[in-house]
């Protein structure tokens, strides 16, 4: 048996950024097509529940239950895709004229972080993260004068998703591939499906669809 050691050369992993955003809008029953998201700046992960609900018996704890699991996010950005205001609740009554205080549309994102490690730097791999059945709150906009310190408004969405169906386990709203466990070949193939090609529109697999796409790939 191996003894364990801490910190070794090529260990000390991280993961910084966020990257290669793109929205698809849900349309009906599926995604529309994907667009780019320019100007991303941040997406803060907050999953919830998953409480502990303990039950005493014969005077000492029994067992605990556990609530079920959400899984929620925030995103902050300088703009926004004209693709995503049906998820920020605005209609176009005609061109150059919108509305808000609408039906809000859900949709999926895709972002890209980097993984990095001591020897590698931040070229080691990076991650490649998918949010299903996303629906926007309703977020403030803060207007301010320009002056001697400029900075650009940063828009701020809260975000509850509907888990989907992943065959064999619970429903889920998140779905992470990592590029230092999978090959170049398989991760290109799924990123061929989300971000497109020459012949093919960007769509948003299903997880069991992302999972055919990897077996597929010798």
């Amino acid at each position: 048996m191996a003894k364990i050691q801490w910190d070794q050369e090529g260990k000390r992993f991280y993961e910084t950024g966020v990257s290669n955003a793109v929205l698809y809008v849900r349309e009906a029953s599926k995604y529309g097509n994907g667009v780019p998201w320019n100007g991303l700046t941040a997406v803060t992960e907050s999953p919830s529940g998953a409480e502990s609900t303990p039950l005493y018996a014969d005077n000492i704890k029994y067992l605990n239950l556990l609530s079920a699991e959400e899984f929620g996010a925030t995103i902050e950005a300088y703009t926004y895709p004209d693709e995503f205001a049906v998820c920020d609740g605005s209609a176009e009554l005609i061109e150059g004229v919108t509305i808000g205080q609408q039906a809000r549309k859900s949709f999926g994102l895709c972002y890209r972080t980097v993984v990095g490690n001591d020897t590698d730097g931040q070229d080691h791999g990076y991650k490649l993260h998918i949010i299903y059945g996303a629906q926007a709150a309703p977020s403030e906009k803060a207007y301010a004068s320009i002056n001697d310190s400029p900075e650009a408004i940063t828009f701020s969405w809260e975000l509850t998703t509907t888990p989907v169906a992943v065959t064999g386990h619970k429903p889920t709203s998140c779905l992470i591939l990592d590029s230092t466990k999978l090959t170049p070949e398989k991760m290109k193939a799924v990123e061929d499906k989300l971000y497109g090609t020459e012949d093919e529109e960007p769509t948003l697999p299903t997880p069991d669809e992302i999972l055919n796409v990897i077996k597929q790939v010798v």
